[in-house]
């Protein structure tokens, strides 16, 4: 029986892979919905609504999204029962022992139109007892960030559209491609592996993992401009463990409904009249 406080992937999709963690907390994302926020209020929201962790960054400001006050990492920490994940910006270090020094144990380091470093990922293996959340947009990507320490994947489109939710399009795309290489790779012979981990410039073991368990070596999650029941079940049909839901949920007029409508939506993802119950009433877009 798996734990209280581990990560499972959805146990019927693929071979399993292995149990991440996130130490201390009572909750597992299972099939679930991580809600970005930006304050105690948001949080609270979050919760209340069903939301499995909560992803907390600041706004993005000309264009950037800088690590939050650790302070609001600590006030949201003693308000809600689910895990809370911190966003840092990619290659940015020193913005994670920080976060690391007042207790982050779950960051996420996806955000590259934020970047600091374009070439240089945090050595994740550096923290030891925490948990990174890294995206991509292809399988090479994807596995390059699973080989670097990443322990949940978050298949990502365009990061304006995550940020106001008009635009699903880029995030169908990425997350259609990554599932048909994945099909693709898992039918390959040996050979013809390891010249596919040099096509899409990933490391050669996780490759082969990956053809092995017939799915990505981490959790997987989709991100970018998911605003309805509907857009987290077409995720969750094309293969994905669970979603990401961007800030944008709290300007429609009903943020509550609507995430408890996508909570229901990602948990009855294959039911038709889960999802026609999950999407009525859940306000104005």
């Amino acid at each position: 029986m798996a734990e209280e406080n581990a990560i499972s992937p959805y146990a019927g999709r693929g071979s399993e892979v292995n149990q991440c963690f996130f130490k201390g907390e009572s909750s597992r994302v299972l099939r679930g919905v991580i809600v970005q926020v930006s304050s105690v209020e948001q949080a609270k929201i979050a919760e209340e609504a069903g939301a499995c962790c909560v992803l907390l960054s600041e706004p993005i400001h000309i264009g950037i999204m800088r690590m939050p006050d650790p302070l609001l990492f600590i006030e949201i920490k003693r308000v809600v029962s689910i895990p809370v994940i911190v966003k840092v910006r990619v290659g940015h270090f020193v913005e994670a022992q920080i976060l690391d020094n007042v207790g982050v144990k779950h960051f996420d380091e996806s955000d590259e139109t934020s970047a600091v470093d374009q070439e240089h990922f945090i050595n994740k293996h550096r923290f030891k007892e925490s948990y990174f959340v890294c995206g991509c947009r292809s399988l090479g990507e994807a596995l390059r960030r699973v080989k670097e320490g990443a322990k949940m994947i978050k298949t990502q489109g365009d990061m304006a559209a995550y940020s106001s939710g008009n635009n699903i399009t880029e995030t169908l795309r990425n997350v259609r491609s990554v599932m048909a290489d994945i099909r693709f790779l898992h039918s390959m012979n040996e050979d013809e592996v390891f010249a596919f981990s040099q096509k899409i410039s990933a490391p050669y073991d996780i490759v082969k993992k990956t053809k092995e368990i017939g799915r990505l070596p981490a959790i997987n999650y989709a991100a970018g401009g998911i605003a309805t029941p509907a857009d987290a079940a077409l995720m969750m049909q094309l293969g994905c463990d669970g979603i990401f839901v961007g800030l944008e949920i709290f300007q429609f007029s009903k943020p509550c409904d609507r995430l408890r409508g996508i909570v229901q939506a990602v948990k009855g993802y294959n039911d038709p009249s889960v999802l026609a119950q999950a999407s009525f009433n859940v306000g104005a877009i």
